[in-house]
Order: structure tokens, then sequence, then C-alpha cells
């Protein structure tokens, strides 16, 4: 069968930078992908070492004398930053309230060691932070004076020149996660100690960030040069995103844009956090040896460009010969599907703040489409690229009667994105459908990075010529009956669907929130086989990936698809809202899903047809009416939109969520209807 385009490769993208090892458990959390400061022993992270006397020229050209100048200051605080960092750019606001709120003598120092990022954005980044200085440090002088590592390092310096505090300013932003507000403010609390002539209780901590390396390790001659071998990896697994107006927070199309982020760039190929890729496919392992191709779109380094990459990173980074170089890689400039036949947009802008973190925002979009429409291509661009976490978008079927909404998030799963990936495309025969009169319901999750702005996000499609042979479907295995208890590291949920008719496997794509760990989809036979379709020992939320397979697997009627996660509800993941709830099914961010899509097709049916025993449509919601039933019952019913026999503070009016403190009697965050009764009891008695 010819192959199934799946959605663009995906690409290096700095906010997901982790530091974390792919496991090839049978989906087990290997290492957390969400990753936060970390305390170190100070003295090994510079604390009590002595700063020279330094020169400082900040972006403006003026000159300022360390500590001569700035005798009067008793604390000096060196902030490391970068414009092409986006956990940098989050932080901006943060050192400017801090600048701000810090009593006299205290002096900020902005350094920003990145040789690429432009004058013109440090300029506006400078402007931010009043009465901070903004130092350009290209060579990294001052960087190895200081000893930072990253790109978001603090160091504080005492009037004696003394390294009095080294590590990260809070823990509101870190790899893999963001929270509303910090629950440890190391910086702010250290300068605080300071000052009153105390020592910091956090003395050097690690500083989530764009990685720094201005030490390059020399080990050697090596023929493996930028223009010979390097810059064809870059090619093929890096420019899709960054690139000179690319998705990506910096481009990486020259020597000089590789070598100012090689300690990065090393930092993530040696801990297999990028490219973006997760699963780990059964029987495939990391030799040298040529692998099968299971996935499509699997955009792992091989085991020969790993090493290929990671010698010349720390052998020196030899430019080679520029006749060597590669032709170079043309991308389009606007559709990646060509021209669209149909374009639809948010009808107004969304509003996205500077900073914490924004609930999931639903923006509905009618098509007006008058007949009914075979999809070919769809391609979803971001309108703002740098807040855009996530697109989901499910199909809303034209009629009036209520739809289950638990059967709309299941089963109207129409196209996604995420950086990098934006475009579900099928070959010829094959198609999405689209039906007259569809509202497409856009499920927008928005990162703040550091700037007030807006979205204007869009979708375009481009229409097949003729009715296809097959109709491409999407199918969520969900539980809706999720119960994570409090402080849990590794709690296991399944989910199942038995097929009733033949099937034929294009893709997977799970979908958990904050807590998901692990996840794995199996298919038992109707002999009681179990076989592993997909294993991904290390969720990570921030990459709503597809998983495309390269050859579909049929199955056969009869055969469950099985989708088990795993959640970590504990103190331990630092993207957790809170640890001490027990976590339930629910829209946000702060809920969780266990939601394991399967895209497919039925090999003997023909398109826009639908068996009886099939279950894909989305569910529609019988009419309710209070017959012989109490009202309290019907309204209960009304409001539990997921059917989980709970009310949460999500299913509540805003005039009821009261409600919920006042009755909430097992503290459980939701309401049971027998604590609804209890409710309408105490109304009756008043």
């Amino acid at each position: 069968m010819k192959q199934l385009r799946s959605w663009s490769p995906p690409c290096w993208i700095a906010l997901t930078f982790m530091a974390a090892l792919v496991g090839t458990g049978q989906g087990r959390a290997a290492d957390s992908p969400r990753q936060g400061p970390e305390p170190l022993r100070p003295t090994e992270h510079g604390v009590g070492r002595l700063i020279e006397p330094l020169v400082l020229t900040d972006i403006s050209g003026q000159k300022h004398h360390f500590p001569h100048e700035l005798s009067p200051t008793r604390l000096t605080v060196f902030c490391l930053t970068s414009t092409s960092c986006p956990l940098s750019r989050k932080y901006l606001p943060t050192l400017a309230d801090l600048a701000q709120q810090t009593p006299g003598g205290v002096q900020f120092i902005l350094v920003n060691p990145i040789a690429t990022d432009a004058q013109a954005d440090m300029a506006v980044a400078a402007a931010t932070v009043p009465g901070a200085h903004y130092v350009h440090d290209p060579e990294g002088q001052l960087v190895r004076q200081l000893g930072a590592t990253s790109t978001t390092d603090a160091v504080v310096v005492d009037a004696q020149r003394t390294v009095a505090y080294h590590g990260a300013v809070d823990d509101q932003y870190g790899f893999g996660y963001a929270r509303d507000q910090p629950q440890r403010t190391y910086l702010a609390d250290a300068i605080q100690a300071l000052l009153a002539g105390k020592q910091p209780t956090v003395e050097a901590t690690t500083a989530p960030g764009c990685e720094l390396d201005f030490n390059a390790k020399q080990i050697g001659d090596t023929t493996v040069t930028y223009h010979g071998r390097i810059s064809r990896i870059i090619q093929r697994h890096c420019l899709e995103c960054h690139r000179e107006g690319g998705l990506g927070p910096f481009p990486l199309g020259t020597y000089a844009d590789v070598a100012a982020h090689a300690g990065m760039i090393e930092t993530v190929i040696e801990k297999k956090t990028m490219p973006p890729w997760f699963a780990a496919a059964p029987g495939q392992t990391e030799t040298a040896k040529p692998q099968p191709l299971i996935w499509e779109n699997d955009r792992s380094l091989s085991a020969h460009d790993r090493d290929e990459l990671l010698a010349w990173l720390r052998g020196g980074q030899p430019r080679g010969d520029e006749a060597d170089a590669p032709a170079p890689v043309v991308f389009p400039d606007s559709w990646q599907i060509g021209t669209p036949d149909a374009v639809w947009e948010f009808a107004e802008a969304i509003p996205i703040k500077a900073t914490g973190v924004m609930p999931y925002q639903y923006i509905t979009v009618d098509t007006g489409l008058m007949e009914s429409k075979w999809v070919q291509a769809i391609e979803i661009q971001a309108g703002n690229p740098e807040v855009v976490h996530h697109v989901i978008i499910t199909v809303r079927q034209p009629d009036s009667t209520p739809v289950d909404p638990r059967a709309e998030e299941e089963d109207g799963l129409w196209g996604g994105y995420v950086p990098g990936q934006a475009v579900w495309q099928y070959p010829e025969g094959y198609a999405r459908y689209l039906p007259k009169g569809a509202q497409l319901v856009f499920q927008m999750h928005y990162t703040p990075n550091g700037m007030a702005t807006t979205d204007r996000t869009r979708v375009g499609v481009i229409y097949a010529k003729e009715p296809p042979h097959h109709e491409v479907r999407v199918k969520g295995i969900a539980n809706h009956r999720i119960q994570i208890p409090p402080g849990a590291a590794h709690h296991r949920e399944e989910a199942s669907l038995q097929l009733p008719v033949d099937a034929t496997l294009l893709g997977f794509l799970p979908h958990l929130h904050l807590r998901g760990a692990a996840c794995r989809y199996d298919v038992i036979d109707q002999q009681g086989k179990t076989e592993t379709l997909l294993d991904i020992p290390r969720y990570d939320f921030n990459w709503q990936l597809l998983y495309r397979y390269a050859e579909p697997k049929a199955l056969h009627a009869g055969d469950t698809i099985r989708f088990t996660a795993w959640f970590d509800n504990s103190d331990q993941n630092p993207a957790n809202p809170d640890p001490t709830q027990t976590v339930r099914w629910g829209p946000q961010t702060f809920d969780e899903m266990l939601l394991g899509y399967v895209e497919d097709f039925l090999p003997n049916v023909p398109a826009g047809t639908w068996p009886e025993q099939d279950i894909r449509r989305p569910r529609r919601r019988p009419a309710r009416t209070t017959g012989n039933r109490p009202a309290i019952e019907t309204a209960f019913s009304r409001l539990d939109g997921n059917g989980d026999q709970q009310l949460s503070r999500s299913e509540l009016p805003e005039r009821l969520q009261p409600l919920l403190e006042a009755f909430d009697s097992d503290q459980d965050g939701s309401l049971s209807l027998e604590e609804a009764r209890r409710f309408r009891s105490k109304q009756a008695e008043r």
C-alpha cells in the first residue's frame, strides 16, 4: 500500500529540552521528562569562589567596571539570559519584578552569552528590565568567570566579590512544565537572606535552561566536519523548525548558529531528549546495524548519526571545507499542503497573558459548508507559534440533537498540531469526512512566554478530487472513571475496546495530561495472545505526537485493543498542580485523561457507510425528561457532562461552585449524587 504521509517531521524546540533518558521498559516511566531545579553541593557549583575584577560593556556600548564602579552595592546579581531560549524569555518579567522590588544596594546585570542573538531583540529584552545592565558575552569570557551553566542561571556576588548563591531564579518554569506561581523562590530568598547578613538556606541549584559550553573538549583530529557531515544531520532532523522564519526559538541553518548552541545540542543529544520521539518499538535496539522501519514518521537519530554528532560537538567542532556543503533545503513560504481549497480561522484574536499558565481555551468555528466534503490534507497553522503549545480539532456534527461530550472528545478528533507537526495528509484513495454544516472545535493549549500577546490560529484543507475507497477515522479508547490517589507515583489505569469488525490500524495518538508518565497500546487476540503495538515508557505532555505505521496493521473482529497508562501524582512530579488531591477525568490540564486515539479504516467497508455494529459515530445524548425521577437526579444528570456520576468544579455553573466546598463531605473535589441530595434536603428544610 502506498505510504501515508504523517504530520510533518518533529524538530528541536528548546522549550522541551529535558534531561531524561528514554527508557525501554514495558510501559514503565524510566525517568520523568519534567525536571525543575535540583539542589547541588554549593562548593562544587562555585559558591565561595572569588570573582576577578571585570570590565563589562553593555549593548549600548557603555562600559561598567566591577567592582569599582559598583562598589556601593552590597550585592551584584548576574542573571544569564537569551532572546532565543524560551525559558529565558519566560523569566524576563520575573527578573523585572525582582529588580524593581529589591531594596537599594543590589545591582542586576543581565548576561547574554549566545553569539547569534540579534541586537534588536536584546534591546527589546533589556527594556523590559529597567535599571539592569544588559551585557552581550558571545565569547563566554564572563560566563567562564561566573561558572554559569545555562541561560537561566543566576549568580549572586557579595561586596567582597565572593559567590554567595548560584542557581535557579525559582521553580515556576522548567523542562516540560509551567506553574501559575512558583513554589520555591530561590533567588529572591537568597538575596533577602544575604541582605539580612544570613547565609541562604539553599545556596546552589541547577537552573533548567539552554545549556552552555564554552570549554569544548578537544579530543584530537577527526574526519567529521560541519560541512562534510554534521550539516546534513542538522538538515534532516532540525531545520524543519530551526530555520529563519521557522517555529523553533533559534535557527540552526549555519555553522555559527550550531556552534552558538553547541552546549545545549550536546546535552539533548546525549540524553536522547531531542529530536522528540518517545516510542520504544518492540524488538528495536540501538545498534549500528540498520533497523526495520516501524513508524513512518520516526525522527529519532540513528546510533551512527548520534555518535558522529556527539564526537563533533566534543571535538572542537571543525568547520571543514565549504565546498563539501550540501545543497540548501527549500521550505514552502506558506502552506505545506499547497494552496488550500478552504481556510477557517478564529473570528477574533484570543488574548494570551504574559506569565503563569492558562486553562484550555475552546473556540468553535463554523465551516459554512453547503455540502459534505472528503478531505485529503489538513494543515493547522498557529497564529502565534511562540505561545501555542498544541491544538486538537474535533468535528461537531451539524445536528440539533445534543452530543454526549465524552463521545465528542473521543470520536470527533479530526486534526492536531504541535510545533513541527501540523499536517495530516493522505494518499489517493484515503480521506477524512467533513459533513455539511460542520463546526470545528479548537482545543487550544497556550503557554505564556513572558509577554502579553494574542493568537488567531487557522486550518486549511485540500479536498479529495474523487470520493475515496477508504474513509480514515479516529477512535478514542477512554476510561472516564480513572481515580488517581494523592501522592501516587506510579498509578496504573487502563481502557479497552473490542473490535466489532475487521479494522486496519494506521497510527496512534496517546493523550494524557500533566500527571501522565507512561503509556502503552496492546492488542489481545481471540486466543488470548497479547502483542504490544506501541510502548511509550516516558510520556511527554509537551508533545502530542502521532505515531504513524510505515505499514498499516490489520486486526480482526473480536480482537481487543488495550490502552494502559501510568500516572505520577507525587510531589516529585514538578508539573503536578496538587499532589494532595485525588485526580479524576476532566477537560483541563489540572484534571486528567486516559484517552488513546487510534487512527484506522475498515478494509471491507466502502467509504461513507457505517456498519450497524460500528461504534465510532459520536453518540447522541438522549433527551432527558423528569418523568417520575426526582428533580435533583434530573439536574444532576444534566450537569454530569462526562457521565462519571460526580460533579467536578468545571461541570458546576459558577453560581453553584460554592456548593462544592459546603457539601463535599468526603473532600474528593467533586459532588456525588448523595451529596447533592443532602444539599437539596437542606434547601427543603429552609
